[in-house]
C-alpha cells in the first residue's frame, strides 16, 4: 500500500476512534469495571476495520473474560493485553458464545488465528508461539472479515 493510502486508512480509522465506542455486550454487567477502547485491524487491500474492545490486563479481569456473556456485537470484543511475548493457551469454560481468538504477536501482527472455539469447551487453544495478547471475536468474524496471520492489529 503506498503511503498516501496508508495515511487515508490511518485517518479514516482514526475518525471511527473519536466517535466513541457502541454498548452492545449483554449483559453488559459482566464487564462493566473493564477499560474500553478501540483498536483497529488493517485487513488485506486497503480494508480497516474498528472494533470496540474492553481491555482485560489484571489476573482477575483474564479470570473474567468473555465469561457468561450472551451476545457480543459483529464489532466488539475483549483484548487480553502482556507486557512480554510468551506462549498463551485459553479455553472457553463458562463462555457461552462461540469465538474466534486472533492470537498478536509483539510487532503487532496476528500470528495464529483460533476459529470458531466452542462454548463451554475445557479444550486448550494454544497461541502456537510467543504473543503479546490476543483478541477475542465473535466465530466467523475472522473469515468474514478476511483476517488472518499477517494481518495487523493497532492498539491506543
Amino acid at each position: 500500500m503506498r503511503i498516501e493510502g496508508r495515511a487515508l486508512l490511518l485517518a479514516t480509522s482514526l475518525a471511527a476512534l473519536l466517535a466513541g465506542p457502541a454498548h452492545a455486550l449483554e449483559p453488559a454487567h459482566l464487564v462493566a469495571d473493564l477499560p474500553r477502547g478501540q483498536v483497529v485491524l488493517e485487513t488485506g487491500g486497503p480494508r480497516c476495520l474498528v472494533l470496540d474492545v474492553f481491555f482485560a490486563s489484571t489476573p482477575e479481569q483474564w479470570a473474567q473474560g468473555l465469561m457468561f456473556v450472551e451476545v457480543l456485537d459483529e464489532f466488539e470484543g475483549m483484548y487480553f493485553g502482556r507486557n512480554t511475548p510468551r506462549e498463551l493457551s485459553f479455553w472457553m469454560k463458562n463462555t457461552r458464545v462461540a469465538l474466534d481468538l486472533l492470537f498478536v504477536r509483539q510487532d503487532g501482527t496476528v500470528g495464529h488465528v483460533a476459529r470458531d472455539a466452542v462454548p463451554f469447551s475445557t479444550a486448550s487453544i494454544p497461541s502456537r508461539g510467543p504473543v503479546i495478547g490476543v483478541l477475542e471475536v465473535n466465530a466467523g468474524f475472522a473469515r468474514r472479515w478476511r483476517v488472518e496471520p499477517g494481518t495487523r492489529l493497532f492498539l491506543p
